[in-house]
């Protein structure tokens, strides 16, 4: 696990109770859905601290490297996306800004900025679960890793645990609305 960060600190913030379960998946099998499934554990720490539930994972040779989730409103921070936190920690954990053996796993599709910066990192691989139509950019809105002339292209698997985390991600946004 990459070093702690002020941005790792717990928070004081309490967000509503949370639902859902953290998940231990077993050790044994590194695949994709033991990687998902610990960004789906970033996102219930998300919820928990009042977050928009998005959590990341970055993995390099079978081991993680970073882990985060949203804390925009804790930070009051624009850009401090799951994503974008998670590549900074990988960064500084290899002493490098080219990820370019690693695979981000990430419980929603990157939006525009985190889709761009996932390709500035020369990431290897991203594995998202829940695609998004209104600000996805792997895929959903738009695809930026489509784009000929970008000179770095991803890998891309959709839908690994889609259905655990979508229904993290509505039933919060479901509780966000009756709040309101």
């Amino acid at each position: 696990m990459p070093e702690a960060t002020p941005m790792d600190e717990p928070l004081t913030r309490n967000g509503p109770p949370c639902p859902f379960e953290k998940v231990f998946p077993s050790q044994l099998v590194r695949d994709d859905a033991f990687f998902m499934a610990l960004a789906y554990n970033q996102g219930i720490d998300a919820w928990r601290s009042d977050e928009v539930p998005i959590g990341a994972v970055i993995e390099l040779g079978g081991e993680v490297i970073a882990a985060a989730h949203n804390r925009r409103d804790s930070s009051g921070d624009p850009t401090a996306h799951a994503e974008i936190l998670a590549l900074g920690q990988a960064a500084k954990a290899i002493g490098d800004w080219r990820l370019n053996e690693a695979t981000l796993y990430v419980t929603k599709e990157p939006c525009p900025m985190c889709s761009g910066a996932t390709l500035m990192a020369r990431v290897k691989r991203v594995v998202y679960a829940v695609s998004d139509p209104k600000m996805g950019c792997l895929g959903g809105a738009t695809d930026l890793n489509a784009l000929p002339q970008v000179n770095h292209h991803l890998l891309i698997t959709r839908g690994v645990l889609e259905q655990e985390c979508l229904a993290l991600l509505q039933a919060y946004f479901q509780l966000k609305r009756k709040e309101a």
